[in-house]
């Protein structure tokens, strides 16, 4: 890339959309993210790869969609992941009256700022029939604004990602530069369980590595990171652990360190099935090995279950910044 185009990043979480965005060639000039280990994990790895993001703030969203945002009146791209329980098939699926609901707040932002472009993700649920309403509003709003919205339901798995991982991306340019923008097309073969992890599983020299990876033969469910509520360093609810076990792994935490050498299995019924530690789940979600996660084991695997995989963000950002560079 060789033109710079800056971005702000709203609930950035633990980077996962951030770093794609970094990698399409976005310069960040603002991340905004509550919880604290995420922070940390923004800042740690900032500091350490030297990303150049300008600044990285620990506060809320509704807050922060309130201030006088002058300053940012130059910024590209205005992205973000907000909360999905309030859409998630998982929860009461309760949109706009659930309190966590922040896509008001993302577009009090987006209309402050007036960036080139949005880019927002969410889960799949909000692509149901209950929510056109909501999504509606969405678009009626942005349309207000100047963008012409565009909505898409992308499996991660299209991107060399090893889990199915749907999500439904909200891209939104101004008018004059959305007859630009494509969304990705080209698709990447995931690896499957094994192939992804054989060398995690094998680097305390577990005998019995080269047989599982062969019987870990199909992409990953998708990785579920709970909350603050419900949820610790598990693989999720009893639908993901049973496929998780017809992987040959035990889902029912997350381990500290990989599979010994003469690993067995740690209870009946899931013979030579290792658990996945916090690095392994870390690729399941395309995160690179270098990607450092602050925070105990739960709040690390807790923001690696809820990440947008980078290889997913780098593709879209990768159109959105090529729409960007091509207006005349």
């Amino acid at each position: 890339m060789t033109k710079q185009l800056t971005s702000i990043e709203l609930c950035a979480g633990a980077g996962g959309q951030a770093l794609g965005l970094h990698l399409a060639g976005f310069k960040h000039k603002l991340l905004i993210e509550i919880e604290p280990a995420a922070c940390k994990t923004l800042q740690i790895n900032n500091l350490m790869h030297k990303l150049g993001w300008e600044s990285i703030l620990e506060g809320c969203l509704i807050e922060f969609s309130n201030c006088d945002l002058e300053k940012y009146s130059s910024i590209d791209l205005v992205a973000g992941g907000v909360p999905c329980p309030p859409f998630s098939k998982a929860g009461k699926q309760l949109g706009k009256d659930d309190v966590r609901d922040l896509f008001p707040a993302a577009l009090r932002v987006v209309e402050k700022i007036n960036p080139k472009a949005v880019m927002l993700e969410n889960v799949a649920g909000l692509l149901d029939s209950k929510f056109s309403e909501y999504r509606d509003s969405i678009n009626n709003k942005l349309i207000s604004l100047g963008y012409i919205p565009s909505w898409r339901l992308i499996n991660a798995s299209d991107h060399g990602v090893p889990q199915l991982r749907p999500r439904v991306i909200l891209v939104a340019l101004k008018e004059e530069y959305s007859k630009y923008f494509s969304w990705p097309e080209e698709k990447v073969t995931p690896p499957t369980v094994g192939e992804a992890l054989f060398d995690l599983m094998a680097e305390l020299g577990w005998k019995g590595a080269n047989e599982w990876a062969q019987k870990a033969n199909k992409i990953a469910p998708t990785l579920v990171g709970g909350s603050k509520k419900h949820g610790g360093p598990d693989l999720g609810p009893t639908r993901a652990k049973a496929s998780w076990k017809e992987l040959c792994v035990n889902g029912h935490r997350v381990a500290d360190f990989p599979p010994d050498k003469d690993f067995v299995g740690e209870k009946a019924g899931y013979e030579n099935m290792p658990l996945l530690t916090v690095r392994m789940a870390a690729r399941i979600q395309g995160f690179p090995d270098w990607w450092d996660f602050v925070g105990k084991k739960t709040a690390a695997y807790r923001q690696i279950g809820n990440a947008f995989p980078p290889p997913v963000s780098k593709a879209i950002g990768k159109g959105i910044y090529e729409a960007l560079s091509s207006k005349k």
